[in-house]
């Protein structure tokens, strides 16, 4: 990923950040016809001596062959996409004084990269999952739990996953949020974005940018 200095993103916090409040993930490996992408929803663990970055765990349906395809010893790498946005030259100063000025796309993404593994156990598969639920079920007024389920039904829906884990060697960030413009023009597009009708992606992108002009003011 070409990445300029100024919108690399290293912190090692900051990149599990981004995967844990994006979590859906593009694994993409080199399967039998090439390239190819499955898109996986992922926890993040903390680093370990052998996982200097971080572990990545999901799940997988047993017909997927992507599991198959692990302990080969090649990398995959996963995408994850933060917020992104357009950005209008309306909110540049030099779009006022000359037009000299375009639009362009503003983004934060993370590449993990590491070997994949598979591991077909039930008690590691029952307790991701339930960690998975727990954390996305979180927001609901009356959280559902694994346990709602019958436990026999359970059971044979884990024969029917695989599980999948990434020690990660290497992570890449990608900020691009105007740091290589004026802060000016950084606040300006903060405040363009947080006008946004339409909350979500644009407004998060704006509050990213917002924070990254404090955090250099």
């Amino acid at each position: 990923m070409y990445t300029p200095a100024s919108f690399r993103e290293e912190r090692i916090d900051v990149l599990h950040g981004l995967i844990a409040a994006h979590p859906l993930g593009a694994l993409v490996r080199h399967g039998d016809e090439g390239l190819c992408a499955d898109h996986l929803p992922f926890e993040i663990a903390a680093p370990t001596p052998e996982a200097p970055f971080g572990i990545l765990r999901a799940h997988v349906a047993r017909a997927n062959p992507l599991w198959r395809s692990a302990g080969g010893g090649d990398d995959c790498m996963v995408i994850f996409q933060g917020p992104h946005a357009y950005i209008t030259p309306a909110w540049y100063a030099e779009k006022q004084r000359s037009g000299k000025e375009v639009p362009t796309f503003n983004y934060a993404v993370v590449h993990a990269h590491g070997p994949l593994r598979a591991i077909d156990d039930a008690a590691w598969l029952l307790g991701l999952v339930e960690r998975l639920t727990a954390r996305h079920e979180a927001a609901q007024a009356a959280p559902w739990q694994v346990g709602d389920a019958p436990a026999g039904y359970i059971d044979k829906l884990l024969k029917a996953i695989v599980g999948i884990e990434i020690p990660l060697a290497r992570l890449e960030g990608k900020w691009k949020l105007g740091q290589n413009r004026s802060m000016q023009d950084q606040a300006s597009m903060a405040h363009g974005l947080a006008q946004d009708a339409e909350p979500g992606a644009a407004q998060a992108l704006g509050a990213l940018i917002a924070a990254n002009v404090k955090l250099a003011s």
